[in-house]
């Protein structure tokens, strides 16, 4: 007996089992990120060999001569495709800002707070290094041994990357009420702040104003810093694999067509100054690598001796960033002491004799700054007094702050500009202290920046970043501020 099948009946939309999406969702905050500490430790020992490739001494009629060894040679812009690692840092640095900002709002810290804890982190250690290397170059001043000419080198050299401390400390002020609008409109703000960079660059080259370009000093740095707030919520991960892919390969892309027709320059290192969209465009190359690796890079660091590794350079990251240059100025100067004593020559820069002779030299300056971070980076870790809940004293701060480190910057670097930048350093640091009681802890009609406001709770310092709250993973939320690069 045949029986006929019933019909099937359609199923009313509420009644239909929901398709479950194959896209990952968001990834929830945590409080470590091994994977990501571990790129952080990774990009500053290349910084650390970058500056050890770009810093050189020679010899010449006059006696011995500091030397940028890349200029003119044809090998570095293409090196500087996979040195330049300025955007990713930003992104780094937006990612560990937005787990520290909200950890410690769950904790009572205020957004002044917060940026007291950046403002102590990033000058306790800057302000020893600038003050000793401005005795120093007093000390050598002083005597006749060396030559005018190459102590103004090495005080210029020795400045070179401090000008980041303060872009980065600027960023991270504003990281507060980045964070605000970023809870309101993700996309719609970065895309404003990407609009934006590429509307100055397109000003820059229309007109032919260098100077112009400097406007990105207030955009580039935050499009990556904003970057990495989805980052770090999980936005990027959750894209599929292929459009991850496709953004990275469609960034590098677009960016050889725009330096091979002259808009940005193909060594990447010149695109920091002024700061260029060419920045957002590697930066979008570099997170779409990191996000496709990450579960390889993660699996990495866990392994015993790296996370050693890790752990070492993530505590002690902006004494490693600070005190490497003037390990390789003494480097230089015990080379021109050989030259002097011997009569051997130095060889010329990019000659093959140069070549075999740079991994030794590479591998004794990051071996010397080891040593030197292993001895002093205590200073990352000194706890900090209490801190101020005030959004004007903040603000007060990092004004200071920036304005010592322009003022370093603009004066050469040299013993009198030091003589003049530290003492507003220091400054800084005394108005992230909390008020004594009973003292009005700002001016009155003094207003902090917006961000900067004390609506978030009590007073605190969380300086732990994407890490856990032990003081050796707290200090490296820091070692974000580090520079790709010796600028030119």
């Amino acid at each position: 007996m045949v029986t006929a099948t019933p019909p099937l009946r359609r199923m009313s939309p509420r009644h239909r089992r929901p398709v479950p999406s194959r896209r990952p969702a968001p990834r929830p905050l945590t409080g470590r990120d091994r994977g990501i500490e571990l790129v952080r430790a990774l990009c500053i020992v290349v910084i650390v060999s970058l500056h050890a490739l770009q810093l050189g001494v020679t010899a010449d009629a006059s006696g011995a001569v500091l030397d940028y060894t890349p200029a003119g040679a044809a090998w570095y812009p293409p090196l500087t495709w996979f040195l330049q690692v300025m955007p990713l840092f930003f992104v780094i640095g937006g990612f560990a800002g937005l787990h520290a900002r909200r950890r410690g709002a769950s904790r009572g810290t205020t957004a002044a707070g917060f940026v007291a804890g950046r403002v102590h982190r990033l000058l306790v250690p800057a302000l020893a290094s600038i003050l000793t290397a401005g005795l120093v170059l007093a000390l050598l001043g002083a005597g006749d041994g060396v030559p005018p000419q190459t102590l103004a080198d090495a005080a210029a050299r020795y400045g070179q990357p401090l000008w980041f401390l303060g872009v980065f400390l600027a960023c991270q002020a504003l990281l507060p009420a980045m964070l605000r609008v970023h809870e309101r409109a993700p996309r719609r703000s970065l895309a404003a702040l990407v609009v934006a960079a590429v509307l100055v660059d397109a000003l820059r080259v229309a007109s032919g104003v260098e100077a112009f370009g400097y406007l990105n000093l207030a955009v580039v740095w935050l499009a990556l810093q904003q970057a990495g707030f989805h980052l770090a919520e999980g936005r990027i991960d959750a894209l599929p694999r292929s459009v991850r892919a496709g953004a990275g390969i469609g960034a590098l892309v677009l960016l050889a067509v725009a330096c091979a027709a002259g808009i940005f320059s193909p060594d990447l290192i010149e695109n920091l100054n002024p700061p260029t969209s060419a920045l957002l465009m590697l930066g979008t190359a570099q997170v779409a690598a990191f996000s496709l690796l990450r579960p390889r890079i993660t699996a990495l660091a866990a392994h015993p001796r790296v996370a050693a590794l890790t752990e070492f350079v993530s505590a002690r990251a902006m004494t490693i960033y600070l005190w490497n240059l003037p390990v390789l100025l003494v480097m230089a100067a015990a080379g021109a002491l050989l030259t002097a004593s011997t009569g051997l020559e130095m060889p010329a820069p990019s000659t093959a004799a140069w070549w075999i002779g740079r991994p030794l030299w590479i591998a004794l300056a990051l071996l010397g700054t080891a040593a030197v971070a292993a001895m002093i980076g205590g200073l990352e870790r000194r706890p900090m007094p209490p801190a101020t809940d005030s959004p004007a004293r903040a603000a007060q701060a990092v004004l200071l702050a920036v304005l010592g480190v322009g003022l370093v910057l603009a004066a050469g670097s040299g013993p009198l500009a030091i003589a003049l930048g530290a003492p507003l350093l220091v400054l800084s640091l005394l108005r992230i202290r909390a008020a004594a009681p009973g003292a009005s802890d700002a001016p009155a009609g003094l207003d902090g920046p917006a961000g900067l406001d004390a609506s978030d709770g009590s007073a605190g310092l969380d300086a732990s970043d994407a890490s856990d709250a032990s003081d050796a993973s707290a200090a490296s939320d820091a070692s974000a501020a580090v520079p790709a690069g010796l600028a030119r």
